[in-house]
């Protein structure tokens, strides 16, 4: 039996309220978000669709990517919810961070703290790349994948905006992959 629609949105109020209280970073939130939607709301082409298109896009990623999964699960409706429950945890957070760096703003320990956190993030978001590559390429893994790996690192070394990348990524792959 399908679930109804308020079933639907319930569930997607739950799963960006989930996912943006356990994962508050966008580029981080992506492998959560891939656990909770993928075979469950959308399929892993439709979910890996919706990552290229709100990187391409300009503006949040994380308000994207819920718009998107939002409408896939549940129409209008659905982004709505969506947005909520992605909106809530973020504005709630930040609330309490301001408050907490205005009380300790010059202490020495926070700079420290700020200074520890920034690698981590970038492993983060090269674990979430490497699942995203290795589920991708898993169905075909040739020269073809590498070499627009590679094309687009050197790219993004060459500090090219990852919106022309993306599309020159998508152009290559159809050269490429498009004569089946």
């Amino acid at each position: 039996m399908k679930p109804s629609k308020f079933v639907i949105w319930v569930r997607l109020l739950w799963m960006f309220l989930k996912v943006n209280v356990l994962s508050p970073s966008g580029p981080a939130s992506i492998g959560l978000l891939y656990k909770e939607a993928v075979g469950k709301i959308m399929t892993e082409e439709r979910f890996v669709e919706a990552v290229g298109f709100s990187n391409f896009l300009p503006g949040s990623e994380a308000l994207k990517l819920a718009m998107f999964v939002g409408f896939a699960a549940g129409g209008v409706p659905g982004v709505f919810t969506a947005l909520l429950g992605a909106i809530i945890p973020p504005t709630l957070l930040m609330l309490i961070v301001s408050a907490f760096l205005q009380q300790f703003q010059h202490e020495n320990w926070l700079q420290g703290f700020v200074a520890g956190m920034s690698p981590a993030v970038a492993a983060l978001i090269v674990v979430v790349a490497w699942q995203l590559f290795r589920t991708s390429s898993r169905k075909k893994t040739d020269h073809r994948v590498v070499l627009i790996a590679l094309l687009s690192a050197a790219a993004f070394w060459l500090e090219i905006p990852s919106p022309l990348v993306l599309v020159g990524a998508g152009v290559l792959g159809i050269i490429l992959f498009g004569r089946r």
